[in-house]
């Protein structure tokens, strides 16, 4: 595996601190101060990972991904944005480009890391497929075949049936023909179960970007969970039947996909452990932070969620919530107005017990 990352920030002090924490974690790192310096030295030293801000001076990041997708042995290394920009459109341009990933200023290290890790983990598998494919005669790369996740994501908007839901509208039930896939392009969407006491179950949240409604090929499954709208939707809708033809036609974006739906299960089993076994304070605090990564929200911006939804979260009583919420509002970690909750003590929230 190809250990080396390439750098391209603007930014010395953003520049020289990321690639100390990089290098720490055992990677060897590659600076460039710009983007026309950025793709001089891709070309030279075909790193396995290209971190790349957006807005520089001589060639911004668009330009550098442009520039590299054209070039035969460039245009597989994986290439992650970094930001200040969290507007949907901004996001979804550079995907739309080729981008594999996005983040956003400021951020932590483990989100870098875990963003390199499995960036260099799902090209050193995209290798192998292109390897097997050539060895049997294959050829991944037809004009007319959709070639990575960022491409299906692009055919979803070009080419799906656009669907509006209201806040609070149901997109579609749990025990109903699942007859259809959806791509969010605006709005979040919750996932959500009945327990035998008739008792809500919020089993995940999903953002723009996020697929939704997978269950089987087979027509004859039913949804295992009902989908609502948390704020105002929109939706691109495509049938199993014709996505199922993409992935058969696609080795690579199926290993993709399957790549999104297992970090997804493994992020609903962190969830039901955490409601299994955390103390309700450090229920309620993971499920307010929750809330704010999905939302998109910086800690000085409110929250606009209901009660009932935290709770359904939290997997617990919405009285407890509540009592709970004024606790933290008394211990400074939050201020409540309303049905708007805004992080005053993020630190602090994050270590709940």
């Amino acid at each position: 595996m190809n250990k080396t990352i390439l750098l391209v920030e603007d930014d010395v002090a953003l520049r020289e601190n990321t690639a100390e924490m990089l290098e720490l974690s055992g990677y060897k790192v590659l600076t460039a101060p710009n983007g026309k310096v950025g793709i001089e030295m891709a070309r030279n030293h075909l790193p396995g990972v290209i971190v790349c801000d957006i807005m520089m001076p001589e060639v911004d990041g668009y330009g550098v991904l442009s520039a590299l997708s054209q070039n035969g042995d460039t245009r597989h290394i994986p290439f992650i944005f970094l930001s200040a920009k969290t507007e949907h459109k901004e996001i979804r341009k550079g995907m739309d480009m080729g981008a594999d990933d996005y983040l956003t200023k400021p951020f932590e290290e483990d989100e870098l890391l875990s963003a390199v890790e499995s960036r260099l983990a799902k090209a050193q598998l995209l290798m192998q497929v292109r390897e097997a494919s050539s060895a049997l005669g294959g050829d991944e790369t037809e004009d007319d075949a959709i070639r990575n996740l960022n491409e299906l994501k692009n055919f979803f908007d070009d080419n799906g049936e656009i669907a509006n839901y209201d806040k609070g509208n149901t997109i579609y039930k749990e025990g109903e023909h699942s007859n259809n896939i959806f791509l969010i392009l605006k709005g979040i969407v919750k996932s959500h179960k009945m327990d035998e006491n008739g008792k809500e179950l919020i089993t995940a949240l999903h953002k723009p970007d996020d697929f939704l409604g997978f269950t089987s090929f087979e027509e004859a499954v039913p949804y295992q969970e009902s989908a609502t709208a948390v704020e105002d939707v929109e939706l691109a809708v495509v049938s199993k039947n014709i996505l199922k033809e993409i992935l058969t036609k696609s080795n690579a974006v199926s290993l993709e996909l399957m790549n999104v739906l297992s970090e997804n299960i493994t992020e609903i089993k962190e969830q039901l452990l955490q409601m299994a076994y955390s103390s309700v304070r450090k229920k309620t605090a993971a499920t307010i932070l929750q809330f704010a990564e999905i939302l998109n929200k910086n800690p000085n911006d409110n929250i606009k969620i209901s009660r009932h939804d935290l709770a359904s979260v939290a997997g617990i009583a919405t009285e407890s919530l509540i009592r709970t919420l004024s606790g933290f509002k008394k211990d400074g970690l939050i201020e409540i107005e309303g049905r708007n909750i805004r992080i005053i003590d993020l630190d602090g929230l994050r270590h709940v017990e």
